[in-house]
């Protein structure tokens, strides 16, 4: 089964009762361009012809804005957009460029993974006509992390977000489903658990360009909340296909492929190596964190805030190997 639909009602926590669907390759509805004047717009870069990007920056969620890469492409009947920012204001500016872009409507949000400086721009695209899709297991992950994300949001924005600030998938992938968007066929497929456990990519056919979210990491140092070994069996099935672009989580907006798999997959290698190897010693899960330093040589950011953190979900997962 490629994918579900939920019912209408998407904002707060989600109804669970869902329908299956076999092929839906377009909306049947699509709202149209929003009237009036536009606020300021986020400045995006076109990496491939119709396709944007607007650039994060290597931060911390919630220390800072515009911290994850987000984008759109631009179809001859409507816009998809691939994630949406930290905030209902990154995600005003996104809705802002694509106006600016082309007078199309968006008829797609695909979200490539729950982390708050992905999808809590969800709501600035909540409309009639804008269909929300993810990976079949991201609705549970916004229901479980959803609170959490709002409590820090609110207190980094000054002000109480509520559960309406949550806009949930109405169609979830569990394989692959490809969306057309006018002479523009984009395919979003599930990933085993990597990253997350929920990860989707998004390949625009056109022109072989992919977005794939937090399964590819340049600049900011990799973070790791799914499986080590999944990641990294993702990230060979990946190697593997013929992409000619991808558009990484954090990063440039931009990087050739199979090379911008490297840094990532060369970090996990290693930090799979380092923690087995303690293991194998005898060593504990709290003098890991402590004495398992970053020894591999890419020029990561944000090294002391995530390191650490990584060395202690690596163990969890491989003290239990066979």
């Amino acid at each position: 089964m490629p994918s579900e639909r939920r019912p209408r009602g998407r904002r707060g926590w989600p109804v669970w009762t869902v329908a299956p669907v076999l092929f839906a390759q377009a909306c049947a509805v699509v709202s149209p361009p929003e009237p009036g004047a536009c606020e300021p717009a986020a400045a995006v870069a076109e990496v491939a012809a119709g396709v944007y990007v607007r650039p994060g920056r290597s931060a911390v969620v919630f220390a800072g804005d515009n911290v994850a890469n987000i984008g759109f492409v631009v179809g001859e009947r409507c816009v998809a957009v691939i994630d949406t920012g930290g905030s209902a204001a990154e995600g005003r500016a996104l809705r802002c460029a694509i106006r600016n872009v082309t007078d199309r409507p968006v008829c797609y949000v695909l979200n490539t993974h729950v982390h708050p400086d992905h999808v809590l721009g969800n709501i600035a695209f909540d409309r009639p006509g804008v269909e929300f899709v993810g990976h079949v297991k991201l609705s549970r992950a916004m229901a479980l992390r959803g609170d959490v994300y709002l409590a820090r949001a609110s207190a980094y924005e000054g002000r109480t977000l509520g559960s309406a600030n949550i806009v949930f998938p109405e169609r979830t992938v569990n394989d692959e489903v490809q969306l057309d968007i006018g002479d523009r066929i984009l395919t979003a497929r599930a990933h085993g658990s990597a990253h997350t456990d929920h990860d989707l990519s998004v390949v625009d056919e056109l022109t072989n360009t992919a977005f794939v979210g937090d399964l590819v990491f340049l600049e900011h140092l990799p973070v790791l909340d799914g499986s080590i070994n999944g990641w990294l069996a993702e990230l060979q099935r990946l190697t593997a296909s013929d992409m000619s672009r991808v558009v990484p989580g954090h990063g440039p907006a931009s990087a050739a492929w199979p090379n911008a798999a490297a840094p990532t997959r060369d970090y996990l290698l290693a930090l799979r190596e380092d923690v087995r190897a303690w293991i194998a010693g005898g060593g504990g899960l709290a003098a890991a964190q402590d004495k398992i330093k970053l020894r591999e040589s890419a020029d990561w950011r944000l090294v002391e805030e995530y390191h650490e953190r990584n060395v202690g979900a690596a163990y969890a997962e491989l003290e239990w190997e066979d």
